[in-house]
């Protein structure tokens, strides 16, 4: 009994002695890419809510009053920026949040589209702004689609929690360089399954345009029947001059998106006789049980479905 009572003495000292760690951090996150890069790095130091779950469009959505109510307890909230959650600063604002905001494509180059009028030309993707051309400059906010901005993201992730939570700064960190090397190994890998594509055969339609930094930085060609945003609609003179293109350069590699509408695609893929290549992953990941259901996850499934509807004969 004596010595039950040493043990319990000595544990509850060696209990003072060290210091209590800091709570975990509850996190708020956009949509459910960002919130699998954000689990990846804060791990079990943080909880966090996905604001735009499982296969669902971040351009478009409708939030919830559960999700003002996670704002408002939330000690961090994390964004993907380059204007993807139009919705957000209404959502913020009704929820009364004071915190901190991370915007997590913070030091990355922005592609750019001068919208003027429906005239495709104007419409040209460019990194540049501006161009000469009249119309209002819209950015592309899928940035996370390059891999290699993928590491900024987790760069970003990583300097929020070390600066919210210093007690645990080295797990952070020792989280983020893990993540880190597995995405610069991942985009290695993209790199030479691309490469083993003849350039020629690079040519891929999607439903909205949201693969241009993949296609950036990897050497594929992406059109599509409507812009940055699934709020657009495409016109007749796009879709028209996109079904030409296909029939002329005999593109292959036509996909849908998981989140997005598949009839207009479904319509084109009928009028030009192409093959459905399956369903790609833009901008939501997949529930647990389907093929995308964390970022890394969703790059692999995305490049294989596009090296093998590319080389199609």
């Amino acid at each position: 009994m004596k010595k039950s009572l040493l043990i319990a003495a000595a544990a509850l000292a060696l209990c003072q002695a060290t210091p209590a760690s800091a709570k975990d951090l509850a996190v708020v996150a956009s949509f459910t890419v960002l919130a699998d890069m954000v689990h990846e790095i804060g791990g079990n130091h943080v909880t966090v809510r996905s604001l735009v779950g499982p296969n669902g469009d971040p351009h478009v959505y409708e939030p919830t009053p559960a999700d003002g109510a996670a704002l408002a307890h939330a000690d961090l909230v994390f964004v993907s920026g380059l204007g993807l959650e139009g919705w957000m600063d209404r959502l913020i604002s009704a929820s009364g949040y004071k915190g901190k905001i991370v915007v997590a494509s913070d030091g990355i180059g922005s592609r750019t589209m001068i919208d003027a009028d429906d005239d495709d030309d104007a419409k040209a993707p460019d990194k540049a702004a501006g161009g000469g051309a009249a119309g209002k400059v819209i950015t592309d906010p899928h940035a996370w689609n390059s891999v290699a901005n993928a590491v900024i993201y987790a760069t970003n992730v990583e300097k929020a929690f070390e600066a919210a939570d210093p007690a645990d700064a080295g797990l952070f960190k020792t989280n983020g360089d893990r993540y880190i090397g597995e995405l610069t190994t991942l985009d290695a890998w993209v790199h030479q399954q691309i490469s083993e594509v003849p350039a020629a055969r690079r040519k891929v339609i999607t439903t909205h345009d949201a693969f241009g930094y993949f296609g950036a930085a990897y050497g594929v060609e992406f059109r599509a029947p409507i812009g940055f945003s699934t709020e657009a609609e495409a016109s007749a003179r796009q879709v028209a001059a996109l079904i030409d293109q296909i029939r002329k350069e005999r593109i292959k590699a036509v996909f849908l998106e998981n989140a997005n509408d598949p009839r207009l695609i479904r319509q084109i893929a009928e009028e030009t006789g192409a093959k459905l290549g399956g369903t790609l992953y833009a901008e939501a990941l997949s529930a647990a049980d389907g093929p995308a259901p964390s970022y890394v996850k969703m790059i692999r499934y995305n490049v294989a479905l596009l090296k093998a509807a590319m080389l199609t004969n």
